[in-house]
């Protein structure tokens, strides 16, 4: 097992007894982002945290000055250094082609899990749902946000989906050992294997293998858009809920705004060897520099972040003065209701009131506590061995050919390349946007440029590379050009792909 970013800062932490600062990078972040990451700083020194702040640039200057990844070299070296970093909120420029750098940084530092904590504080913040406190664990470096992206024909534009078996294990087991850590009951997985039933079925099954090594928890399934449906409707049916990327995060801020704002809402970025928190809300540079953005989402994360670095005294310090300051009703306006605030204040302010009541536990709600709580880093996510360590017995059958033909019907397609197939790799299926077209396709389907051209071996005879690429060749010579290709393989005689929609 790989030294855990635990263990690494417990040494770094314990020099002949005494405790020194664990080293934390930080970045301030864009629009609001320096604003709220001053006042975060201030409250942690207060609180008496023993940190030491290793600052960096990243974002929206540094995108500008030419660095199209938005995060200099420099930044790099610190977080390989420090393994844990405190982000701002920063912003992305328009247009230009520029990537995100949080999806950057999460799959360049192997954060596969977000954890994103949603919990209702009424009645001082507003929300129809006072019992909730639902934690997402969303997968954090596959599926859509791979950004493999290609324009294929003059009218179609394709995005590649990417889903690894050892990619939803770390993560279900993430969510598993969440749950059973913190005396959690129930793990919901939320998915859409209804339709991508290769896809998010992977995830969906890894979850039921999973699952059936943790009795003691309540396990549940539900399709993404009933689930987040029933996440708007009825959150306290919901404990720990663990999906894939783009569902996560979709569904994170439904839950936060659900129990009662985005702008308070923390997250956690967990990999095994570093850890990144942040606030789950944008740069807001519409109110930058006015002093009135609420840090209450960063100033949580941070205390996520405490837990993380084993300062679990401070976290409670820190949370408990949060609630106080929030049942008191010091709000800053975003949060701010004549019925349960009582003064309005700017994000220093607000600062400023938590630590003054550092020490002090709330009346209203329940005080926190984090004595037993263990880096979540730690959790045990890879002892079990993965399931993709089998490797299965690979047969090609076949091959999906894709084809930008604009010259006529489907029917002169058909004709044109039906005839360059033969006996051993026949072509059986033309589809156009995955429903199938020929043979016997419907007048009323709307087609585009793009097509399908399914070549497939009867009853599964195998083929081999060089018939496929021969094929190829006269597909080529016959003047109709391939875009791309996918091989039809079996896994152990079941087939690795999907059928054509009216198949």
């Amino acid at each position: 097992m790989s030294t855990t970013l635990g263990g690494v800062l417990e040494k770094k932490a314990s020099v002949a007894g005494s405790v020194t600062k664990i080293p934390v990078t930080v970045a301030y972040g864009d629009g609001i982002g320096p604003e709220i990451m001053r006042a975060t700083l201030r409250v942690l020194e207060a609180a008496g945290a023993a940190l030491e702040y290793d600052e960096i640039e990243m974002g929206e200057a540094v995108y500008k000055s030419g660095l199209t990844a938005g995060i200099p070299e420099s930044a790099w070296e610190s977080i390989d250094k420090t393994r844990v970093l405190l982000k701002a909120p920063i912003t992305t420029p328009q247009g230009g082609g520029y990537k995100s750098l949080n999806v950057t940084l999460r799959k360049t530092l192997g954060l596969y899990a977000n954890v994103r904590p949603a919990v209702s504080y009424a009645p001082y913040v507003r929300t129809h749902h006072p019992k909730m406190d639902v934690v997402i664990v969303r997968e954090n470096e596959e599926d859509l946000y791979a950004g493999i992206e290609h324009q294929q024909t003059d009218e179609v534009v394709q995005c590649l989906k990417l889903v690894s078996r050892p990619g939803c294990e770390r993560v279900v087991r993430y969510a598993f050992e969440y749950a059973r850590q913190n005396k959690r009951k129930k793990v919901t997985c939320m998915s859409k294997d209804n339709i991508m039933k290769r896809t998010d079925g992977l995830f969906h099954s890894v979850f039921d293998e999973i699952g059936a090594e943790y009795p003691e928890i309540e396990k549940d399934h539900l399709i993404i858009d009933i689930g987040a449906a029933r996440m708007a409707d009825t959150p306290e049916m919901f404990d720990v809920v663990v999906t894939m990327n783009l569902y996560g995060d979709i569904l994170s801020d439904i839950a936060a705004q659900v129990a009662g704002s985005v702008g308070i809402a923390p997250s956690a970025n967990i990999g095994n060897r570093a850890a990144m928190f942040e606030a789950i809300h944008g740069s807001a540079p519409q109110i930058a520099g006015q002093g009135v953005a609420n840090p209450s989402g960063l100033l949580l994360s941070a205390v996520m972040m405490l837990v993380h670095v084993g300062q679990n005294e401070i976290a409670e310090r820190v949370h408990n003065a949060w609630l106080r300051t929030i049942e008191e009703g010091i709000h800053t306006g975003d949060l701010f209701d004549e019925r349960y605030s009582k003064v309005k204040v700017g994000t220093e302010e607000f600062a400023s009131a938590v630590i003054d009541r550092l020490g002090q536990e709330p009346l209203h709600f329940k005080p926190v506590r984090y004595e037993e709580k263990a880096p979540l880093n730690t959790l045990k996510t890879d002892t079990v061995e993965s399931q993709s360590a089998t490797i299965a017995k690979k047969t090609l059958v076949g091959i999906d050919v894709f084809v930008h033909w604009n010259g006529g019907s489907v029917e002169e397609l058909a004709t044109r390349v039906k005839e360059i197939g033969n006996s051993n790799l026949p072509m059986t299926m033309i589809t156009n946007r995955g429903v199938k077209v020929w043979p016997h396709g419907h007048a009323e389907t709307f087609c585009t440029d793009h097509w399908r051209c399914r070549f497939h071996a009867e009853d599964d005879h195998e083929v081999s590379s060089r018939a496929v690429l021969e094929l190829l060749e006269q597909m080529d010579a016959s003047g109709v050009g391939f875009i791309k290709t996918e091989n039809l393989y079996l896994f152990d005689g079941k087939p690795g792909y999907s059928l054509g929609q009216g198949q």
